[in-house]
């Protein structure tokens, strides 16, 4: 018997998240962070913790409530209502429903944003996720999470230059959440109890709160902890949960998220038989290597596969967190001041850094244009310089019949000239085949984020859509769900770039052979030239056919590159002057066949026409054996009945000669008497 609380998922949801508002994160909103630049050891917010710590309840919850009056309207909400959005993901903080730490005063009044919201959906008819973002102690370490943990000042060791105040992150990051984390064991010796249940808590809080608000899509309880999180204890907590949610709110979905976990294998089968549970996965292309535009169409459409498999193996699948940035420039998007280790890869495109959007009236604004690159320092690099701020970089137009083809771009300068950017198409063509893969087989999506502080259409919804790169039209329109048939065609090889330097080549086959279960691949150390080509053009494209569904990509530590078959330079949707980023494949003749066949076929027609004219032109032909070309211009080849460039009523050039035939000789004298 079906459980009467279920509720059919039969609505695809189409929605955005609101990141940034309850939960601050740097990159998002710089504006709310520019005034801790050139600040040291505890004059500086990292992250919603750190802004609360350093401001103060007072001066924090000024800024705030400021912050939370500008970055989220009605007007905004209106407006998404109008792109046809019909759900939204809202991130909260499990401090603003029980305090602690530095928030009691801070965060005070979130909860009424929170109700302003729910009310602004509910007149626009979207509903609402509500997504518990940040937990204490961190579930990830990441500032998403509230407070970045696994943080220490450097400035003491660092004496040269002088002065520099420096920290690190990424390096040590760790997430205490479920526990003391063990960096040497990358384990939990023991749970942290009371953090589960200060959680639950807070669970059962939000389910009182709003069970009768017909805004409310359902609950989220925590978003991306982290994957060194124990998985038994992880699905202890995800079933605690729900049984609380089910008590008050059966009408709600209980959306769960996979833990980076994306595996039939950890999800397959959990909580079978449960009404209204879904699984949360969160795709992005921004950390991917640098590689050709299609590969990055090739990875979008994969996703579809998978997404079948575990909505076959678990049930309803959302990804609750996506964009259509394909590199890490966006700033401070790995932290304020910091970046990972090796990102960005490729150079950054800089903007002015935009005016803040609540106002002048916030410390620290506008950045001042007068300054370079200011500490605190991390591990790596972001932040504004001179008054530009960098953003993602532009795709380029490429040329097809160049051997290097789709990856000219990584050489060329982050900034395009406006006849050679090609990012409009690319990004379209990208948008088009995520919304295939993930609203095609899935439950639908949540695009990260609604809107930007910085000019970032690739990570703002809503600009997104006004460049055109997001339609806001029916998903079931033919250029959604016809955009990734040559993906799902596999109308692509994965061969060996040619320009990647030998080991780099023969490290990417040895891990590909080794993946498959070859266990000597010492072999490799002794290919050379067109053999190592031949056999990475082999094994690559073997491993990636069979490993595509599986979320493999052609890129082999930069050793291998995506090539369409039969590609032509007319583009399945756009039909102006830019060529789509692949190498063509001819399956026929050669280049250099081509253009000796076509010169040939030239000399060809002009020969008959020269001929042509020679024997039907009377002017033409004496003009012709008058030249200084011809010496013998009354030659049997110009005049006579069997003449090849002439006919018999071609007349005798005077003084010129040549031995016309006999015949001709004789009808010339019997027509001249």
């Amino acid at each position: 018997m079906a459980d009467v609380h279920a509720i059919p998922f039969n609505e695809q949801v189409r929605g955005v998240n609101l990141g940034g508002w309850l939960v601050l994160e740097p990159w998002i909103t710089p504006s709310m962070f520019y005034q801790f630049l050139n600040k040291g050891e505890g004059e500086t917010g990292f992250d919603m913790y750190t802004f609360c710590e350093v401001l103060g309840p007072e001066e924090g919850n000024k800024q705030l409530r400021r912050h939370w009056d500008a970055w989220v309207t009605k007007d905004i909400i209106e407006e998404l209502a109008g792109m046809n959005v019909n759900s939204l993901r809202l991130p909260v903080g499990d401090w603003m429903y029980k305090p602690y730490g530095p928030y009691p005063g801070c965060t005070d009044g979130s909860l009424e944003y929170v109700d302003l919201l729910l009310d602004w959906a509910a007149e626009y008819n979207l509903t609402v996720l509500l997504d518990i973002h940040g937990m204490k102690d961190s579930q990830n370490g990441f500032d998403n999470s509230g407070q970045s943990l696994g943080f220490e000042w450097t400035s003491s060791v660092t004496v040269y230059p002088a002065g520099l105040t420096t920290f690190q992150h990424w390096p040590i990051r760790a997430a205490e959440w479920m526990g003391k984390f063990d960096r040497k064991t990358t384990s939990y010796p023991q749970i942290n109890y009371d953090n589960i249940e200060h959680s639950l808590d807070v669970i059962r809080g939000m389910v009182d709160m709003y069970k009768d608000h017909p805004a409310v899509f359902g609950l989220q309880p925590v978003n991306e902890p982290w994957e060194l999180t124990p998985i038994e204890h992880l699905k202890d907590f995800y079933w605690e949960g729900y049984l609380i949610v089910k008590r008050s709110a059966p009408e709600w979905k209980y959306v769960m998220h996979d833990s980076f976990r994306f595996d039939p294998n950890v999800w397959g089968g959990f909580m079978a038989g449960c009404p209204d549970r879904v699984l949360d996965t969160h795709i992005y292309q921004a950390w991917n290597r640098p590689a050709s535009r299609a590969s990055y169409y090739n990875n979008a459409c994969s996703w579809k596969q998978r997404i079948v498999e575990m909505e076959n193996q678990f049930g309803p699948v959302i990804v609750g967190e996506w964009s259509l940035a394909t590199d890490n420039c966006a700033m401070w998007l790995n932290g304020f001041n910091d970046n990972l280790p090796g990102f960005p890869m490729l150079p950054c495109k800089y903007i002015p850094c935009a005016d803040p959007y609540m106002g002048t009236v916030q410390p620290g604004t506008p950045v001042d244009k007068n300054q370079p690159l200011q500490g605190p320092y991390g591990s790596g690099v972001s932040g504004p310089s001179w008054g530009q701020c960098p953003v993602d970089r532009d795709w380029l137009k490429e040329h097809t019949a160049d051997p290097e083809a789709g990856v000219a771009y990584m050489h060329a300068p982050p900034e395009a000239p406006p006849n050679r950017d090609a990012t409009d198409e690319v990004m379209t063509k990208l948008a088009r085949k995520k919304i295939n893969a993930f609203s095609g087989f899935g439950h639908g999506f949540y695009f990260w984020n609604f809107r930007t502080d910085l000019y970032e259409p690739h990570w703002s919804y809503m600009e997104a859509v006004k460049r055109g790169w997001i339609t806001t039209g029916s998903l079931q329109r033919q250029h959604i769900t016809s955009a990734c048939q040559k993906e799902d065609m596999g109308e692509y090889r994965c061969v060996t770039k040619r320009i990647s330097g030998k080991k780099s080549i023969q490290n990417g086959l040895k891990y590909a052979l080794s993946a498959d279960g070859v266990a000597n691949t010492t072999f490799v150390d002794n290919l050379d030239d067109d053999a190592l080509f031949k056999e990475g053009d082999q094994v690559f494209n073997s491993f990636w056919k069979h490993h595509r569904l599986q979320g493999a990509t052609c890129d082999f530590g930069g050793a291998a590159m995506l090539v369409e078959l039969n590609a032509t330079s007319d583009d399945d949707e756009f039909n102006d002057d830019w060529t789509d980023d692949v190498i063509i494949e001819t399956t026929g003749i050669s280049t250099t066949t081509a253009i000796i066949l076509i010169t040939l076929g030239i000399a060809l027609g002009a020969g008959l026409g020269f001929v042509t004219a020679m024997k039907s032109s009377v002017k033409f032909n004496r003009a012709v054996r008058k030249s200084v070309f011809f010496n013998n211009a009354n030659s049997s080849i110009f005049v006579g009945n069997r003449a090849f460039l002439g006919n018999e009523n071609m007349p005798l050039i005077p003084g010129a000669g040549g031995n016309p035939s006999s015949e001709w000789r004789s009808r010339a004298k019997s027509a001249h008497l």
